[in-house]
């Protein structure tokens, strides 16, 4: 089998203005990037923004495993499918970081027949959009340090600086860090910290934000830090909305580029599902809406971290409804949480399938909280058995969902028909009744509690003394009636990594607690999770090159 890479350089492309005709997209209504990317215009989304909206199909998982999933994969191939059925489908996806691109996770323009192209393009600098949110971060930065060094009018206190700066790459040794060293003139110096880009407030609020006035808006009311009475400081009062958002001018475009079968792709925004909120823009998503009968998004990780963010925060904030949801399981992934080590997971075992089940259980469950109809699809591999796959659909149709078979890694479109079809089926006999699991009323506890014990399983929540202190000053500021964000690893129910399946008996800590005021969420930090991830020992970026034809190799 050709890698991932082989196939996605060995593709077909069409001009991206073709591929924008079969959204019905004038092509000076695009913004040209070469021959296959562009990004659409705000003439565009004017145009269409009355136009009555398609169906909303958001494509999650159960918890990621080393045995791999095919999320995005998936997404892929239902799009793939529905322009085989002849229906007008787009597909919404987020952007890939260069963190995980280099570090182990690999690329995210899907696999095997299911992919988005150009596949380099997208998973390295693509359209220049995580350069940008970089560079308005650190822009913010540097304003804010060299205000305290040029009088600090605003009476900053430097302790209480909360604002940090980002970088779109795996660096550990950039987590905690000092700056101002040197002379009086290098600065004041005091303790300062990087997050990963895809953790920055910014990318959260360009992926929130409804156009520019609003991006502006969010942007000023980025609080930098706490001023010597305890007083919030924001970007605006510093000064940084208008720079900030010259620099984000094109990255608020959403970008469009095709699938190997000529799909077109609308890709925007990238924030982390299990340290941000996980979904791509909601200008792509409203404007996929615009332009199509049927969108496949996806938001990431497992549903317990990417789907109740689409829906407790983005749904929330954008007025979105979405009218189906696709659960995606393997039967490798299932075995592996039953018990069963990576090596062995190619041969038949009942007994580990029905232990680890209860994980695709558990999200099944949840995901039927907001009122959504659910179609679980197994994303195949040669080596299940029909006793296997027999038993999964049995099990989910027991628990009123919906369920097919996906070959799209091997097939493409082709491979994802009887998903579409089932989807096409659902969407036409189920009515989705979208509600959010909690109230925008309730205490951020209340809130953090609710997806701790609703979502994850959780006996409870406790708090460090400086995450309760935090939640205190932010209900004070005014800001309880904020959504929250969990950041917790994605590979356990629980904050726990370690306990697979559908653990129980465990209480979620969150350990840091801070507002994200131009998003307009709290971010609950739980575990050991971190917003600067590292890299491993061996990472993927030692198998990266490129010959003298300019041609990329080890990308995956």
């Amino acid at each position: 089998m050709k890698t991932d890479i082989q196939i996605a350089q060995e593709a077909t492309m069409e001009s991206i203005a073709d591929v924008a005709a079969k959204l019905a997209i004038r092509e000076d209504e695009l913004e040209l990037y070469g021959k296959y990317k562009a990004k659409l215009s705000d003439e565009l989304m004017n145009r269409v923004k009355d136009e009555p909206d398609g169906k909303l199909i958001l494509v999650t998982a159960i918890n990621p495993t080393p045995a791999g999933e095919g999320k995005t994969t998936t997404s892929v191939g239902l799009g793939q499918a529905f322009g085989k059925l002849g229906k007008k489908a787009v597909i919404a996806l987020r952007e890939p970081s260069l963190g995980p691109c280099f570090g182990i996770k690999g690329g995210a323009a899907g696999g095997g027949y299911a992919q988005v192209v150009p596949m380099e393009d997208l998973n390295l600098h693509f359209t220049g959009d995580f350069h940008a949110i970089t560079s308005a971060n650190n822009l913010l930065a540097a304003l804010l340090d060299n205000h305290i060094q040029q009088g600090n009018e605003l009476r900053i206190d430097p302790r209480q600086v909360v604002w940090k700066r980002c970088m779109d790459m795996n660096d550990r040794s950039l987590r905690n860090i000092v700056v101002g060293l040197g002379s009086k003139a290098d600065g004041m110096v005091r303790e300062d910290h990087f997050v990963i880009t895809v953790a920055s407030e910014i990318m959260a609020i360009l992926c929130l934000a409804d156009d520019m006035n609003d991006l502006k808006k969010r942007l000023s009311n980025i609080i930098i830090a706490y001023n010597f009475d305890g007083k919030p400081v924001t970007a605006g009062e510093l000064g940084a909305t208008g720079a900030m958002a010259a620099l984000l001018k094109d990255a608020l475009k959403p970008n469009l580029i095709q699938t190997l079968e000529n799909t077109p792709a609308i890709v925007h925004g990238g924030p982390f599902a299990n340290i941000a909120h996980g979904c791509n823009s909601v200008r792509a998503t409203k404007t996929a809406l615009k332009l199509a009968d049927y969108v496949v998004t996806e938001a990431g990780f497992g549903a317990d971290l990417g789907a109740e963010k689409f829906f407790d925060i983005k749904c929330r904030k954008a007025g979105l409804a979405p009218d189906a949801v696709v659960l995606v399981a393997t039967v490798r992934a299932l075995k592996y949480n039953g018990g069963v080590p990576k090596a062995e997971l190619g041969t038949e075992n009942l007994a580990a399938l029905e232990k680890g089940i209860v994980n695709l259980e558990k999200h099944i469950e949840n995901l039927q909280k907001y009122g959504v109809p659910v179609v679980v699809t197994l994303n195949s591999f040669v080596t299940d058995t029909k006793a296997e796959t027999d038993f999964v659909e049995k099990f989910c149709l027991e628990r009123g969902c919906e369920f097919a078979l996906s070959e799209v890694w091997e097939k493409g479109g082709e491979g994802g028909i009887a998903l579409a079809n089932k989807v096409l089926e659902t969407l036409e006999q189920k009515e989705s009744h979208f509600k959010p699991i909690y109230e925008d009323s309730l205490s951020l506890e209340e809130k953090i509690e609710t997806v701790a014990k609703e979502i994850y399983g959780a006996d409870g929540v406790t708090y460090a003394p400086a995450a309760a202190r935090e939640l205190k000053r932010i209900a004070d500021m005014g800001m309880s009636d904020f959504p929250v964000c969990m950041a917790k690893t994605q590979y356990s129910l629980s904050d726990d990594q370690t306990k697979l399946g559908r653990p129980t008996g465990f209480t979620v800590n969150v350990r840091e607690v801070y507002v994200s005021a131009g998003a307009g969420f709290v971010v609950a930090v739980t575990g050991a999770i971190m917003t600067m991830p590292g890299l491993s020992k061996n990472p993927a970026a030692y198998g990266i090159d490129v010959n003298d034809d300019g041609v990329i190799t080890g990308l995956f």
